[in-house]
């Protein structure tokens, strides 16, 4: 039986309660979030500042990657700080 199963109590009641499995979605959405955020950034990242890949990385290619990160970080706050605002 899962998570969202009723019980055999004869009642017909979920196991979890609806705060639980709000908590539950919120954290899958947050980790998908931040897997895609991740994923988006190493190939954004990646494509702009390694030019010739190779065993490791340059010290300018590092201080790139560091930059482009930090970017995406900062703009990511911005934006969801305006649409937090924007309610």
């Amino acid at each position: 039986m899962d998570s969202f199963s009723t019980g055999s109590s004869g009642s017909g009641s979920p196991q979890i309660s609806t705060d639980e499995f709000m908590d539950q979605m919120k954290v899958q959405l947050a980790q998908a979030y931040a897997q895609e955020f991740l994923e988006t950034v190493r190939g954004k990242c990646f494509e702009k500042c390694i030019t010739k890949p190779g065993s490791s990385l340059s010290g300018s290619e590092s201080s790139c990657i560091s930059r482009c990160v930090d970017r995406y970080i900062e703009a990511t706050g911005i934006v969801g700080r305006a649409l937090l605002n924007s309610r």
